[in-house]
């Protein structure tokens, strides 16, 4: 009896553990949009393993780097494009989903304006984030590129 107690305490607390996982899993990705919101990248780089895989959405401009290996390489390969291409690039109505597998599912929009020629955009978009202890491991984007091409190419 003592033997299937203790099973059964063992699964409750590994059970705990994975929902607690979870939750903690979700916080950081909810703090990583935080931070990019208010334009605080040190903090999303933080938030990146130093190997982390990054992938934009095929057809993306910025896919022209897939993968981007490790923060400096999302730095200059993605934000500072972003930011030196757009009058401002926003990301609203954010939605979090816990997924199997230490990964977070967020939906989402971008809204924004090119600087070049004024174009904006209002576009649906996925983001598939993979974490390990605490870190960011993996990024893929799902976005609707022909939106951003053709706000970029008017």
């Amino acid at each position: 009896m003592k033997k299937y107690i203790l099973l059964i305490l063992a699964f409750l607390c590994a059970t705990t553990l994975l929902a607690q996982s979870k939750k903690d899993n979700t916080k950081i990705i909810d703090n990583l949009y935080k931070a990019f919101a208010i334009g605080d990248i040190p903090t999303v780089l933080a938030g990146l393993d130093a190997k982390v895989v990054w992938n934009e959405a095929e057809g993306n401009t910025y896919a022209d780097g897939n993968p981007y290996i490790g923060p400096d390489a999302v730095v200059n390969g993605v934000f500072a494009r972003i930011g030196a291409e757009y009058e401002y690039f926003n990301l609203t109505d954010i939605k979090l989903h816990n997924m199997e597998n230490n990964q977070v599912l967020a939906t989402l929009r971008y809204k924004a304006k090119v600087k070049k020629n004024g174009a904006e955009f209002d576009a649906q978009v996925a983001h598939l984030w993979t974490l390990k202890d605490g870190k960011v491991v993996a990024f893929q984007q799902y976005v609707d590129t022909k939106k951003l091409n053709d706000a970029n190419n008017k």
